[in-house]
């Protein structure tokens, strides 16, 4: 039994006693909104015809958090939070600056249009097995992946959205479905696992598992602690997750195995959680070793890009493809970590940004053509064109945008990218960035040339279609191409919020400060 003891303790310098206002719940109110809004599903199990309307409303409301914390951000700066009253870094602390309040913006957002896509596309099955509650709790663990200030909470925030993926993936219990999921369950174990080890390693070095504490220590760390081993563990555990060469054979193993819309939160969120990661720590903990580092990233980021794209190009599944290009994007992005420069890291936040709403939606639309023509093979589609305009109109945008090609939000993230590449005479970084466009173009052309201009293929064991549902079909798929056609017609507010975001990255000063100086969180 401890002693007891008459000393006073003095709690005023740990403590912060101070009431919190409503509106700085914002910071994280996109984590917990879904999941309340998860528990509260649960308890009306059995009433699965509302689960549809009540998860909406929760997005809903997560999506405004959301809009109200970037909206404080950018006129404020980085808002902090710290449970427990514990001022940091003892206190578990939830730090949104413009990269993380950027990315859960439009996290929550196609996430909000993937449940009214579900309407459709998730039967009485899928809710009584819990699609709405898995969905919701993805988010959550998607959106405190991208709001916690602390590294360890980064880890159980991965686990929370890993564990909810496995739910969505094996809905319906097809033994596709179990194939895939074992793939994937087997190499997000390894990457979680190398996390959790190289954390535990950090913790050993630093004492400290706040994020703006490790990167305030790190310089007088640097000389006699294994920063470059800690730095090589976090690439090869990020790496994974976000699907890189040569570890990213489980993607399109598994994102083609679930219900579309699943396959479409997939392929537009968890990727990115990864590389969100990696801008985390290799420029606000680790920027001198991620210089180190750099030409090692490069080389993953052009063949990540290039075998993504080819790998495309021998799918006859649209799932499939769609899956390689998801890939080929990573290594875009991993090209504006490689190069390091302000410039390119406001390229990647916006490639980043953009990609979330095209995979979504090149997913989304894959659904809707095997609506249409009843499969999602190459060898038995045709003549969508004539019979679904709508649908090949947005094909077509989706095409030009993954492309990189005007007027859609895929151009000036390349754009922006291309001359960082070129500013920093990384010529074969460049060269990779414009051939794999070039190839993405030639995938998608196929895809659009096989399914739409082709004539209508005639197959006995292809199942009927249906009528596409005008509002969650058409304007789920809609409503995530009015912001992609947003940031290629007037790109200059997006590329603000990208340039902000770069820079904190690229200058943690400010990260670090928000952090020591901000007390009157609780």
């Amino acid at each position: 039994m401890a002693a007891e003891t008459s000393v006073p303790v003095d709690t005023s310098a740990a403590f912060v006693q101070g009431a919190t206002s409503l509106i700085d719940w914002a910071v994280i109110a996109p984590v917990a909104l879904p999941i309340l809004g998860g528990a509260l599903l649960l308890m009306v199990r059995h009433r699965t015809r509302l689960h549809g309307a009540l998860a909406f409303g929760v997005l809903a409301a997560a999506l405004a958090a959301c809009l109200v914390l970037l909206w404080r951000v950018m006129g404020e700066g980085t808002q902090v939070m710290t449970m427990g009253r514990w001022l940091p870094p003892y206190g578990i602390t939830f730090q949104a600056d413009m990269l993380g309040a950027a990315f859960a913006t439009a996290a929550t957002f196609v996430t909000t249009a993937a449940a009214v896509f579900a309407l459709r596309d998730i039967d009485a099955t899928g809710r009584r097995y819990g699609f709405y509650p898995f969905l919701l709790l993805m988010i959550a663990g998607v959106n405190g992946a991208f709001l916690t200030g602390d590294i360890f909470n980064l880890y159980v925030w991965f686990e929370v959205f890993v564990i909810s993926s496995f739910g969505l993936l094996i809905l319906g219990s097809e033994r596709r479905q179990i194939d895939g999921a074992v793939k994937y369950a087997v190499l997000n174990l390894i990457a979680t696992t190398v996390f959790l080890i190289t954390t535990g390693y950090l913790y050993g070095v630093f004492g400290t598992l706040n994020m703006a504490d490790i990167a305030r220590k790190a310089e007088g760390l640097r000389a006699s602690g294994p920063l470059m081993t800690i730095a090589t563990l976090y690439l090869l555990a990020f790496g994974m997750k976000a699907a890189a060469f040569p570890l990213n054979f489980w993607l399109p193993a598994s994102y083609h195995t679930p219900r579309i819309v699943t396959s479409a939160m997939f392929g537009g969120l968890l990727t990115k959680v990864g590389v969100y990661a990696l801008l985390r720590t290799f420029t606000t903990l680790f920027p001198v070793e991620r210089a180190v580092l750099a030409d090692a990233i490069a080389v993953v980021a052009v063949l990540t890009m290039l075998l993504g794209v080819l790998g495309a190009l021998a799918q006859t599944d649209i799932r499939r493809t769609i899956g390689f290009v998801v890939i080929s994007g990573i290594g875009t992005m991993l090209a504006g970590l490689a190069i390091g420069s302000p410039l390119a890291l406001t390229g990647t936040v916006l490639y980043a940004i953009h990609s979330i709403l095209i995979m979504t939606a090149l997913y989304l639309v894959a659904g809707l053509m095997r609506e249409a023509g009843g499969s999602f093979s190459l060898h038995e589609l045709g003549g969508l064109y004539r019979s679904h305009p709508l649908l090949a109109a947005m094909m077509l945008a989706l095409m030009l945008s993954a492309a990189g090609l005007p007027p859609l939000s895929g151009l000036w993230p390349k754009v922006v990218l291309v001359k960082a590449a070129i500013a920093g005479e990384a010529w074969w970084l460049t060269g990779a960035i414009l051939v794999s466009s070039v190839l993405t173009t030639v995938v998608l052309g196929r895809v659009f040339a096989l399914s739409f201009w082709r004539p209508e293929q005639v197959s006995a064991s292809r199942p009927d279609t249906r009528r596409i549902d005008p509002v969650a079909g058409y304007g789920t798929v809609l409503a995530l191409l009015v912001p992609a056609l947003w940031i290629g017609l007037w790109p200059e507010p997006f590329l603000r919020i990208a340039e902000t975001a770069a820079a904190g990255l690229a200058d943690p000063a400010s990260y670090i400060g928000s952090v020591f100086s901000a007390q009157g969180g609780s």
